[in-house]
């Protein structure tokens, strides 16, 4: 939960992912973000499965054109890790979770992106 600028008191769940740094494909930053966020190791995440673009609030004010692209990962391992978590993200991040279509279906709480069941399904990949 944000304690300062336009997402203060918002409490939500997210995908993991972040900037693509100079010289970065979305799918080499897709593999770092994936890692930092959640200690999980991969060369290649797949084929792009969704994207989206909007202007996003950054906390200290700042509006940005956000590019968001989406791939599924698929794990047999659950075990996640914050050991690479950046100092901002062990300020504001609370927890990890693993969410299931019913769970992503039924839940009262907010998620990012907000259609993230809908790209599940018409992805085919639920």
């Amino acid at each position: 939960m944000y304690k300062r600028g336009p997402l203060a008191g918002k409490a939500y769940w997210a995908t993991p992912g972040g900037a693509v740094e100079d010289g970065e494909t979305f799918v080499e930053a897709a593999c770092r973000e994936l890692f930092e966020e959640t200690g999980i190791t991969r060369t290649d995440v797949g084929q792009q499965v969704a994207e989206r673009r909007f202007t996003l609030p950054l906390p200290d004010g700042e509006q940005v054109l956000a590019d968001e692209r989406y791939f599924v990962v698929r794990v047999l391992d659950c075990q996640l890790s914050h050991e690479g978590w950046t100092t901002f993200e062990k300020e504001t991040v609370a927890d990890h979770r693993w969410w299931s279509l019913p769970d992503l279906l039924s839940t009262a709480e907010t998620v990012f992106p907000e259609d993230l069941s809908t790209i599940l399904t018409t992805s085919g990949i639920v």
